[in-house]
């Protein structure tokens, strides 16, 4: 999804509505949770094997100086992150 795909989605609904975000909890049941949106942000990711999905990148935690600058990686995007 796109930031203009999120807007269009958007702009028809109760602009009052809290915002949820939902995600599989892991139990045994699947439980899927839904909690508070408290924050919108421009963060990096990059695709983790060991999560099979993306991952929020941490210049101290994934981006070592003796690799090179972590914004010229490939592999790390920006992107907008609902927390």
């Amino acid at each position: 999804m796109k930031v203009a795909d999120l807007i269009l989605e958007l702009q028809d609904m109760n602009p009052e509505a809290d915002v949820h975000f939902a995600y599989n909890y892991g139990d045994h049941w699947r439980t899927e949770v839904a909690p508070k949106a408290t924050r919108v942000y421009t963060g990096k990711v990059q695709y983790s094997e060991y999560h099979r999905m993306d991952k929020i990148a941490e210049d101290d935690e994934d981006c070592y100086e003796d690799e090179g600058d972590c914004e010229s990686d490939a592999n790390v995007r920006r992107v907008v992150v609902l927390a």
